[in-house]
């Protein structure tokens, strides 16, 4: 049988974000928000077949400037990426309440989102956060100054949001990550008092863009790897 994936197109702020879902057998509450730079929702269809192949289906979009979507990056900033992702949730109905895979950037966009939606599950990978300060700023040399400025990252709202989350919490952290510093992932975690379940799992010489295909080489790390995913999204009800 051949796995469903359904393309779909929504309109947001004169760009038309392009994306897919990949059919769950079980459940569809599942969104997935990638990250910066080059980054695609392509570059994710090894963990997003693997969750689809277990029954666990996945919404995701390019955002503006990113992929199918096209536009130029500095049409975008990270509070448009969160309305990108809140306009997608509208227009196809994403099950609530939401389970949430954020990548890189698309981790932050994930934890505010928690501050709009209904979320009962958070994975987020290789994460990065952010100052307030650089919310507003459009991509380009003008957000990369402020969020360059030395531990830029340390007054993110991401903590304080984080410590009212409720439900389940699984931070991805590559051991050799020379992008996101290991202190990041280990304080989201430490932030999110009250989740009901809590968890750091650092992938032996992962890199920031090598997690899963470094996984994938062998089959019992990924499948461990990818159990412990899905424990944490199938603990979102709905």
């Amino acid at each position: 049988m051949t796995a469903s994936i359904e393309q779909f197109d929504v309109p947001y702020d004169g760009f038309t974000l392009r994306g897919d879902h990949y059919v769950g057998a079980h459940s569809n509450h599942t969104l997935l928000l990638h990250g910066a730079g080059a980054s695609t929702r392509q570059m994710h269809h090894l963990l997003r077949n693997a969750l689809q192949q277990r029954g666990v289906g996945s919404t995701c979009f390019d955002c503006v400037g990113h992929g199918d979507t096209g536009g130029e990056l500095a049409q975008s900033s990270l509070a448009s990426r969160t309305r990108q992702a809140q306009a997608v949730i509208a227009a196809r109905a994403v099950v609530s309440p939401l389970a949430l895979i954020g990548i890189s950037m698309g981790a932050y966009n994930a934890i505010r989102l928690t501050q709009t939606h209904a979320v009962d599950a958070l994975v987020l990978m290789v994460p990065g956060v952010y100052t307030p300060d650089a919310d507003d700023v459009p991509f380009g040399p003008g957000f990369s100054a402020v969020i360059r400025r030395e531990r830029s990252w340390v007054d993110s709202d991401a903590w304080d949001i984080l410590a009212r989350f409720e439900g389940a919490l699984l931070v991805v952290a590559a051991e050799q990550d020379a992008v996101i510093p290991r202190e990041i992932c280990e304080r989201l975690v430490a932030s999110a008092v009250r989740a009901r379940q809590r968890e750091l799992m650092v992938v032996e010489g992962g890199q920031h863009h090598r997690v899963w295909a470094l996984l994938a080489e062998q089959p019992e790390r990924f499948d461990a790897a990818l159990a412990r995913v899905i424990a944490t999204l199938q603990g979102a009800r709905g």
